[in-house]
């Protein structure tokens, strides 16, 4: 694994919106699919302006009495605290997810482009497939 980098495990085209959407149509995206833990707010040049999660649309929209038509996700979308860049080492890559205790990060080009997400999960299952398996040191003792 070595040789591959970030840009080689990552998935590609997270789910995006744009940075003047609304945050009901956030809100529709999280509502149409269960499995979509966090959107990523971008601009009209696909740089990465933020992120925002169901907590953060409850938090800033819901709970503050804001209408979600009305609100911009440039207005409430969290800067991202960390990203990895696609030419980082792979191995690089994973030892920062755990250094930093993070399950997904956001991928980017030069110039913030967001191009992918690097899961956590996804690493650890690529790393299970290139270990080779455990040998027993001894096959013929028995252990009672």
């Amino acid at each position: 694994m070595s040789s591959e980098t970030v840009r080689d495990a990552m998935v590609p085209e997270p789910t995006t919106l744009g940075a003047d959407q609304s945050a009901q149509e956030a809100g529709r995206c999280f509502a149409e699919n269960d499995e979509v833990r966090a959107l990523f707010v971008v601009d009209g040049d696909g740089k990465l302006v933020g992120v925002l999660t169901r907590k953060t649309l409850v938090r800033e929209v819901v709970a503050s009495g804001r209408t979600p038509g009305d609100v911009r996700l440039r207005e409430i979308a969290e800067p991202p605290h960390f990203t990895l860049d696609t030419s980082l080492p792979l191995d690089d890559g994973f030892r920062q997810l755990e250094e930093h205790d993070l399950e997904r990060v956001p991928v980017v080009e030069a110039g913030g482009r967001l191009v992918g997400v690097l899961s956590r999960a996804v690493v650890q299952r690529r790393l299970a497939e290139d270990e080779p398996p455990e040998l027993d040191p001894d096959p013929g003792s028995v252990v009672l």
